[in-house]
């Protein structure tokens, strides 16, 4: 199975790094996938979640805004704030999606429908 390496870092340290099936972003002029062997390019990101597809699960990691560097066989985010949403116990998950709704509304970007956002969130509690 063709994966690729997803890296997502804030400057309070790394989210994640692993390899990955797919890889959804919340790119400015709207969602975009990345699969392995993608070309090669470079975007802005806004508040929304990036939804990780491995192997035998699906994680997703909100965050508030960052870049995104894409290449053949890697995928580097560097995002402001990040929450994963899917990892850890019950209630840390719980903390984690309360945490990435109040990530998603100290956004104050009028082009985001902060409502489609938490519903994503939502999504995964």
């Amino acid at each position: 199975m063709d994966t690729i390496r997803l890296s997502i870092v804030t400057p309070n340290g790394e989210i994640f790094n692993d390899d990955v099936k797919t890889v959804t972003l919340p790119g400015k002029e709207g969602e975009f996938g990345v699969l392995p062997g993608h070309s090669s390019l470079i975007s802005s990101l806004t508040v929304g979640v990036i939804v990780i597809e491995k192997a035998n699960s699906t994680e997703a990691v909100a965050i508030n805004w960052g870049h995104v560097k894409v290449d053949e066989k890697s995928v580097d985010v560097l995002a402001d704030g990040a929450i994963s949403l899917t990892a850890g116990k019950d209630s840390e998950i719980a903390r984690n999606i309360e945490a990435a709704k109040e990530l998603v509304k100290s956004v104050k970007d009028s082009n985001v429908s902060v409502a489609a956002v938490e519903a994503k969130i939502n999504s995964f509690a």
